[in-house]
């Protein structure tokens, strides 16, 4: 059989395929727009309590701060350019929100190959400046049972400062907060930061709950695909990072050229495959009649 008509024959099996390929795609789910809560509809001593995307901006990395073991640091020692960071705001003696993102934070992590202290750093800042290292310690302590590394304790940090210190860097990151004298408890809002390694905010995700898939491809994108693999750099150019939700949201069309070349990479894989085998048969088949 001549090429063509194996390429004939190809198109021929091939084309439904290749419609079923792009309708699977197409009706790939993606990601639709979440309602976000307007500061000025909130009750009024919550309008300030709101996570604010200050996507690409640069913390203050010469903020003092005193870590679980009581030592003086900056923030700018835990952003050395070679390691994204999770940053957390927090305060240890919360009664219930904080330890679920600190959970949430370790239930997450628990699910990826990347480890704390080698991959990427994880910074809890306390929001209440009268907390201290001891609780800090208790703090970092019962988050390392859940995540159950131990092996990966210096890659945890739990700080705590003074309250202008505090408030610069929150402002910077855009978390706000409110303490509440009647309770003395703070009003906070849920979340995480990703920041690079250079301390430049690269992403946001809210609630307690932080999708491990997006978690890791947030951490490839922050250290500029220094660590993850070649199929997290795929995934990446087929996901793109919503700020409106929160979340990576599939790039249909990306996946679809992908797709194709695929398929056109199988076509032409396919039909070297077949010359190669006619011409093996024509030339066995002239061997023989040349031998007789």
């Amino acid at each position: 059989m001549s090429p063509f008509a194996h390429m004939l024959r190809l198109r021929a099996c091939c084309a439904p395929l290749l419609g079923m390929l792009i309708v699977a795609t197409i009706g790939l789910p993606v990601a639709a727009d979440e309602p976000i809560v307007k500061p000025e509809d909130m009750p009024g001593p919550l309008k300030q309590v709101r996570i604010d995307q200050h996507l690409g901006d640069q913390l203050p990395l010469d903020v003092p701060f005193v870590d679980q073991d009581g030592n003086a640091v900056k923030l700018g020692d835990y952003f050395t350019g070679d390691k994204p960071v999770v940053l957390a705001f927090v305060y240890f003696e919360c009664p219930m929100l904080c330890s679920l993102i600190l959970n949430g934070v370790a239930t997450s992590f628990n699910i990826l190959k990347f480890n704390p202290g080698q991959d990427f750093d994880v910074v809890a800042i306390s929001i209440d400046p009268d907390e201290t290292p001891a609780m800090a310690t208790e703090s970092k302590a019962a988050t390392l049972k859940r995540y159950g590394r131990p092996d990966t304790g210096s890659g945890w940090h739990f700080l705590t400062g003074d309250e202008a210190e505090i408030q610069k860097v929150a402002d910077a990151a855009g978390f706000g907060y409110d303490y509440l004298p009647a309770t003395d408890e703070y009003a906070h809002a849920s979340g995480i930061m990703i920041v690079t390694p250079e301390g430049k905010l690269s992403q946001y995700f809210y609630g307690i709950e932080y999708p491990p898939k997006d978690v890791r491809l947030a951490l490839v994108e922050a250290s500029s695909n220094q660590i993850g693999s070649l199929v997290d750099q795929i995934l990446l150019y087929c996901y793109r990072y919503d700020p409106q939700v929160g979340k990576y949201t599939v790039l249909t069309m990306r996946i679809l050229r992908i797709t194709g070349a695929v398929f056109v990479l199988g076509m032409i894989i396919f039909v070297w495959i077949a010359i190669r085998r006619d011409r093996s048969a024509n030339d066995a088949q002239s061997h023989t009649l040349g031998a007789a």
